[in-house]
């Protein structure tokens, strides 16, 4: 069924008024998004200025770093994308260390009848200890590498203007991600606003003849 002229009109002035709305709620993200961000710098700089500039520097940096923050997109109807954050929770290094066991095995105790046996089990024993502590060591670097906040880079004791700048930058991301979400949202509000446009004029020029 044909759309009449009247209903492409009456459709085309929700969209525009639509457009007006994400066009405004774009702006008003945008300034958001300027304001933190001159905050975190400004919070940052004043980090510097009470702990030194050469603490609070890219040399601090951990030696691995694994991103604790993660955009996803999922695709909607009309071709818009919506981004999302998704951040990994935070875990002291102490929780994510396997639990070590202190003092000898029964087992290895009870099997205990003579010297040969002794020392026979403990040459099977050897080598399979040096794999296993390497393995151990390895997934405790991997584990405080991974869950490690960045403000222990730069020590155990940190400024309060260190703290506020990671908040006013963590929101930045998040306002990153609807600054997208909403562009995509004005671009589909765009496309199908200009195919009503046309449609409207050939409604006209059908009229006409």
């Amino acid at each position: 069924m044909t759309a009449t002229t009247e209903e492409t009109s009456s459709r085309l002035d929700s969209l525009l008024l639509l457009l007006m709305d994400q066009l405004e709620s774009l702006q008003e993200k945008r300034g958001s998004f300027n304001a933190l961000i001159e905050q975190g710098w400004f919070s940052l700089s004043k980090a510097r200025y009470s702990m030194g500039n050469k603490c609070v520097s890219a040399l601090q940096y951990g030696h691995e770093m694994a991103p604790l923050v993660y955009v996803k997109s999922s695709s909607l109807n009309k071709g818009q994308i919506e981004f999302c954050i998704e951040r990994q929770h935070l875990k002291l290094p102490e929780e994510t260390l396997p639990v070590e066991v202190i003092g000898p095995k029964e087992e290895g105790v009870r099997r205990r009848k003579t010297a040969q046996k002794i020392e026979e089990k403990n040459d099977v024993a050897l080598p399979e200890q040096a794999p296993h502590n390497n393995e151990k060591s390895e997934s405790e670097t991997k584990a405080k590498s991974q869950y490690q906040d960045p403000l222990r880079w730069f020590g155990v004791l940190v400024p309060q203007t260190l703290k506020q700048a990671q908040s006013s930058f963590k929101e930045v991301i998040k306002l990153a991600a609807d600054i997208a979400t909403l562009q995509t949202q004005i671009e589909a509000t765009r496309a199908e606003f200009r195919t009503l446009l046309e449609q409207k004029q050939n409604l006209q020029k059908q009229r006409d003849i």
